[in-house]
């Protein structure tokens, strides 16, 4: 697990339910149990506040890091996205997006990564499609110099017509394959994790359940479920995920505010 990454996460799942804010100290502890080390954890902050995803400020535990304005509304989506706050109906309309491709490749393949995130598939190089418009789409095409041109479209085809349309741009046997193998490959962790377990086993797991899970933002859109396969394993998947991360969520939350009370309380007592 990469420690930017992972601090990704943990702001996303525990410190933006917080504040959005958290001393250096409580980071390393938090991400200990993942097994990422101190300087790692360092090195990840000082270029997220390069990116503009951090800000530093100081706190009473000490020096801290607080999400910037960017920062919270990409974490935000993210959050409706992996614990389904949005109703999945659809009205049959596309968001189409008609764009002027980067001349770089690392150009193009961070606006690929980017457009993937907001639930966007590529018809072609220059031809992005989603079944549900993302408001910060626009933004982020705006601030990368991109000219674009956007439409709302139906499928003339009706339901069959979208359908293929979808298969175009997103390979669903793919995706239904890993959402199998995050069941098979998370099962034996989370299931670790009883009611007698130690808090942080139980944060080191739901953790890692999260961090997996959260891939599938860049994998698959969330289609409406006329444009899925029957049966759909993301919906086996969404159950197991909901499951086990309700059920650590207690402990888990025990462990991170031990953390950040401690962090606070060993920079507030004076040394003797």
């Amino acid at each position: 697990m990469q420690a930017r990454s992972a601090l990704f996460d943990l702001y996303g799942d525990y410190l933006r339910p917080r504040g959005g804010r958290a001393p250096v100290a409580a980071l390393v502890r938090l991400l200990a149990p993942l097994g990422i080390a101190a300087p790692a954890v360092r090195t990840a902050v000082s270029r997220m506040v390069r990116q503009g995803w951090l800000h530093p400020l100081r706190l009473a535990g000490g020096p801290g890091y607080l999400l910037t304005p960017k920062a919270a509304r990409r974490l935000d989506e993210a959050a409706s996205r992996i614990y389904r706050t949005r109703t999945n109906a659809w009205d049959g309309r596309f968001d189409l997006i008609v764009l002027e491709a980067p001349a770089h490749r690392a150009d193009r393949g961070r606006l690929s990564a980017n457009l993937s995130f907001l639930g966007y598939g590529a018809i072609d190089a220059t031809t992005w499609v989603a079944t549900r418009p993302a408001d910060e789409a626009e933004t982020l095409l705006t601030e990368a110099g991109i000219r674009f041109e956007r439409f709302t479209a139906s499928h003339s085809g009706g339901i069959d017509g979208a359908g293929a349309m979808v298969r175009r741009a997103w390979n669903l046997a793919e995706i239904g394959a890993a959402y199998e193998q995050f069941v098979r490959e998370l099962e034996p962790i989370v299931s670790a994790a009883g009611p007698h377990s130690a808090d942080e086993q139980a944060y080191a797991a739901r953790f890692m359940l999260v961090h997996a899970w959260r891939t599938f933002l860049f994998r698959d859109p969330q289609l409406p479920a006329q444009l899925l396969p029957e049966p759909w394993p993301g919906s086996a998947a969404a159950d197991f995920f909901d499951s086990h991360a309700a059920r650590l969520r207690p402990a888990a939350d025990r462990f991170v505010d031990r953390c950040l009370e401690s962090s606070a309380a060993r920079v507030a007592v004076p040394t003797p």
